[in-house]
């Protein structure tokens, strides 16, 4: 794109992933100039090397093993291999086509210039990028992050991040993956079902240890049956790389040998080099210091994203975004809470969850807290589709329900309405007028709040 004449904007948004983008959007709309900086592709992270083809990744191997289970359904078929190239030439398709439509819609916002470059601040107004000066109004950081990895193992080679493992040109026969959180669940996940043999090593007593611990067990039980090997509370010692393959030893001396090594950690905020404390900008261990309304030390800039310390994820930068955009607007919106934000892990199975863990809630309300849980087994379309795993639910002490947590296949599609029910702090009798039609996996919630509105139907109370 050729560089714009016009040097003075509205806003300057540095970084045009989830967050950037969405400020940029957001602002277009209510008349504003935005100068929109963007390093390498507008989209990010997620379009690029995370959410969405990690998630067309999960898609291939779900086909994977629905053909490999599919005589229990009467059905002949075989899956005669796994084509590499095809699965890259897929997941590589879904990604384009999405860049495509992204990149249309920001060229067609009025207001919006884009900028190809790296950027940096001059002055706590100005982003500067190979020699011209964008000077803003307003300035929103919103430059990411990147994969973090464990001191002393280098990332290359045999070692890689989750962009690396999205480009291999083949799927490993032997993978280890150091880190069993999302990252690491749903890399286990698709590997597998494509046919390799994989080992997660998680430091901390559980996999995907931010979820309740209901669903934390049904998932290491879930990936045990599907022969993942599973080595909680464990830490690695070395991570020992050779031409064609690798080792992680671990600190009680067992040796896992691989042919990749997936480093699955979590991600770092992208603060580095920009200039930030030269202009007054805090940043505290790398994420930019914010207030509840995304400011940080310098009033008129604004971070958003993985730069804010927090939950890591697309939507919650969308969400920031959007509320930045409307804040410097004057619309004074409603803070964005990171405990009303649905998350979801798109593992086999599924995780999805909003609002507050059981021990969240209790530490917040005490003992007055009652839980539900739900066994899949009791709802029909979970029954036909063959999965097992529950709805758990959380309530405050004779109120609201505070929490909602679901493990199964394509839970996570299920997660809207209980967003919608933390998010209006809903009573289950409430929740239990709903009529949800049947057989759904989505009755399950309304079977769940039944329970706890003391009229149970397909459940024991």
């Amino acid at each position: 794109m050729s560089q714009p004449q016009a040097t003075e904007f509205d806003a300057v948004v540095l970084g045009a992933g989830s967050g950037g983008y969405a400020t940029a959007l957001r602002a277009a709309q209510l008349g504003m100039s935005v100068a929109l900086i963007e390093r390498d592709k507008i989209g990010g992270t997620c379009l690029h090397a995370g959410c969405i083809p990690t998630k067309a990744l999960l898609h291939v191997a779900e086909a994977a093993e629905s053909v490999r289970h599919s005589a229990s359904l009467g059905l002949r078929a075989t899956v005669d291999g796994v084509d590499a190239a095809g699965v890259r030439k897929f997941t590589d398709g879904v990604v384009t086509r999405l860049y495509r439509g992204l990149q249309g819609l920001v060229a067609a916002a009025p207001g919006i210039v884009s900028v190809v470059g790296a950027g940096r601040l001059s002055d706590s107004h100005t982003v500067t990028v190979d020699g011209i000066h964008y000077i803003g109004r307003h300035l929103v950081l919103a430059t990411g992050s990147a994969p973090r990895t464990l001191p002393g193992v280098r990332l290359g080679g045999r070692i890689l991040s989750s962009t690396e493992a999205l480009q291999l040109p083949e799927i490993p026969s032997r993978v280890v993956i150091i880190g069993g959180s999302v990252i690491g669940v749903e890399f286990a996940s698709a590997w597998r079902s494509l046919g390799s043999e994989v080992t997660i090593v998680e430091a901390l007593p559980s996999l995907v240890p931010q979820e309740d611990p209901a669903l934390s067990r049904q998932l290491e039980r879930a990936f045990r049956r599907r022969k993942i090997g599973v080595r909680t509370g464990a830490r690695v010692a070395e991570v020992e790389q050779r031409d064609d393959d690798a080792t992680v030893v671990l600190a009680d001396g067992e040796k896992l040998d691989a042919d990749y090594v997936l480093v699955a950690v979590g991600r770092a905020p992208v603060t580095g080099d920009l200039g930030l404390e030269a202009v007054g900008i805090k940043t505290e261990q790398g994420f930019v210091r914010t207030d509840e309304r995304l400011r940080t030390t310098v009033p008129h800039a604004y971070a958003v994203g993985d730069l804010v310390r927090g939950l890591q994820l697309a939507h919650r930068g969308f969400a920031h975004g959007t509320f930045v955009a409307e804040q410097i607007a004057g619309l004074n919106p409603a803070p964005v809470t990171d405990a009303l934000i649905p998350r979801v892990t798109y593992c086999e199975p599924e995780l999805a969850s909003v609002g507050l863990t059981e021990s969240q809630a209790r530490e917040r309300y005490g003992d007055g807290v009652r839980t539900y849980e739900y066994n899949l087994g009791g709802n029909g379309r979970s029954q036909i589709r063959g999965t097992t795993g529950l709805v758990k639910l959380v309530q405050e002490p004779g109120g609201a329900v505070a929490g909602v947590h679901m493990i199964g296949s394509r839970i996570g599609e299920q997660v809207g309405e209980a967003s919608l029910w933390v998010n209006l702090g809903l009573h289950p009798d409430q929740v239990a007028g709903i009529v949800h039609a049947h057989p759904t996996q989505n009755e399950a919630l309304g079977e769940a709040a039944l329970v706890l509105a003391g009229k149970p139907l397909h459940a024991h109370a």
